[in-house]
């Protein structure tokens, strides 16, 4: 089976405490802690080292989406801190503007492909221009952007075939013409299915889809649907970012 898991953002806006406690309670071995908003980050970076992680298997960090004016040195400076932890850093291209501060995050910068409002990273060609300048970084592939950008999945592809070599992570869930994201439909079942035999097992799958903690396990066996297995074995050696307790 993939290691499938849950945003902590999507089962608790704002809460990362609250959301680690629903994917324990839950058994679930793989999080990403969401510091989507700004004012997130900080108490993220202050309280890692006193988080239990043990019962993970991968965890990662999702960096703010958008970032004050005057902060993206303060910003990357506290994401060193948590990627010192051997934790991955997804991050939105659009918010990178000085990339040699974020060149310093190496292999555990993962960028992620953007949805059709973002004026980069949404396309292969879009996503070229960013590894041009982090040369060392990864790809967080972000499924439900990929299909709101093209329905087609042809774009999809394109993306997976030139870059995955670089996927350390997915994003899987809907995402509505707001550019929100939601839990799984039938058509983005179906649509992710068409080209999960690009993506190995191995890979974390990380939801991102706003679920309340009675509908974890539903939105586990959607993902699971969406994302079938080439194997019925996942070698747990190829999972990176785990992080061991403070």
């Amino acid at each position: 089976m993939r290691p499938i898991g849950f945003s902590t953002g999507a089962l608790a806006y704002s809460d990362f405490r609250k959301g680690l406690m629903i994917l324990r309670r839950a058994k679930i071995t793989v999080v990403e802690l969401s510091a989507l908003r700004q004012m997130e980050l900080r108490p993220l970076a202050d309280a890692i080292n006193l988080l239990d992680f043990s019962p993970f298997k991968y965890v990662s960090v999702h960096a703010p989406s958008q970032l004050q004016e005057g902060t993206e040195a303060e910003t990357v400076n506290l994401l060193i801190t948590l990627a010192e932890r051997g934790l991955p850093i997804v991050v939105h291209p659009d918010v990178i503007s000085n990339f040699a501060l974020w060149r310093k995050l190496g292999r555990l910068l993962f960028i992620e492909n953007m949805d059709k409002r973002k004026k980069t990273g949404r396309t292969a060609i879009e996503l070229a221009q960013a590894f041009e300048s982090l040369p060392e970084a990864s790809l967080c592939f972000d499924l439900g952007h990929a299909r709101q950008v093209d329905p087609t999945m042809s774009e999809a592809v394109l993306i997976l075939e030139r870059f995955g070599d670089r996927l350390g992570q997915l994003h899987i869930s809907d995402v509505n013409a707001r550019s929100t994201h939601d839990p799984l439909t039938a058509a983005a079942i179906l649509a992710f299915r068409r080209i999960s035999h690009l993506i190995p097992d191995h890979i974390p799958v990380v939801l991102e889809s706003p679920v309340s903690e009675d509908r974890v396990e539903i939105e586990l066996a959607s993902s699971r649907d969406a994302l079938p297995a080439k194997s019925s074995k996942v070698n747990s050696n190829y999972l990176t970012g785990s992080a061991s307790s403070g």
